[in-house]
């Protein structure tokens, strides 16, 4: 069940029940090996919530407990236990707890400039189910020996596992190569009039069997995942190009710079034009 989102503005709201544990860059130069701004745990109590316009890196979250709201893809989206929310850099994300419920969540945030090849691409699932204990394991384990011993080997050895777990998530196609072939073929050549029809013919596989891959492997529909492919290609063709808008719509995809502009604004929360200036 999803809804249409309201208007986003930056957001950073607690609320008052609200228990939070963060580590951040700054506290150990670890996290800065691995590009990681920051990470923490919280328990999460309406109104808490938090919008990021413009965030300057890979963002990933693992719900423990409870349920929230999450906006992925443009949309709202409820989100329960043993769920994984990953957002790229540069693309908004937000996510607030529902009134009545505490929510406790895992995320770590990272800090990726644009010359760096994000942890998480476009590419990569934007939701995935797991077991989240053994993540939790991590963070707590890190967390223990943060607030005791603060042993720098034992540091070590945590966030390096954090790491290694988070990369995984975030890579994309992890069990099925055909689509990883389909949708390395698809982003050379997005200027195409690809159909759902046209996609599950590639991969040679039936429409409904192909759906269902999608939301497997990648959490979001075959018709979702190559807008995403489309938005961010326009993003870095918008940043690194001067070329108009029209001609960046018609490499892309989009025949119309009316459609174009409207799913950029959903998908990167502003117009193609404002996005060019703030770059």
């Amino acid at each position: 069940m999803t809804t249409p989102p309201p208007a986003l503005i930056e957001t950073t709201c607690d609320g008052p029940k609200t228990t939070r544990w963060v580590l951040e860059a700054a506290d150990h130069p670890a996290l800065s090996t691995h590009r990681i701004a920051r990470l923490g745990i919280d328990e999460a109590v309406a109104p808490y919530t938090r919008v990021r316009l413009n965030p300057s890196g890979s963002f990933i979250m693992i719900c423990l407990r409870g349920h929230a709201q999450v906006l992925l893809d443009g949309r709202w989206h409820r989100i329960g236990p043993g769920t994984v929310c990953m957002a790229p850099p540069r693309v908004p994300n937000a996510f607030q707890a529902l009134p009545g419920k505490v929510w406790q969540f895992l995320w770590v945030r990272y800090e990726e400039p644009a010359f760096v090849t994000p942890l998480v691409s476009a590419a990569s699932p934007v939701r995935l189910k797991l077991d989240a204990s053994q993540l939790e394991r991590i963070w707590l384990g890190l967390r223990t020996e943060w607030e005791s011993t603060r042993d720098a080997k034992a540091l070590h050895h945590w966030l390096e596992l954090l790491q290694h777990h988070t990369r995984r998530m975030a890579e994309p196609w992890r069990r099925d190569e055909r689509l990883r072939r389909l949708w390395e073929e698809v982003e050379s050549r997005l200027a195409e009039d690809w159909t759902l029809a046209s996609l599950a013919h590639a991969a040679h596989v039936s429409e409904e069997h192909f759906r269902r891959l999608c939301w497997k492997e990648l959490g979001r529909s075959p018709m979702a995942h190559l807008t995403a492919l489309r938005i961010r290609s326009a993003q870095n063709l918008l940043s690194n190009t001067h070329d108009k808008q029209e001609v960046i719509a018609q490499q892309v995809g989009y025949r119309s710079p009316i459609a174009f502009s409207r799913a950029f604004r959903r998908w990167a929360g502003c117009l193609p034009s404002d996005y060019r200036n703030r770059g």
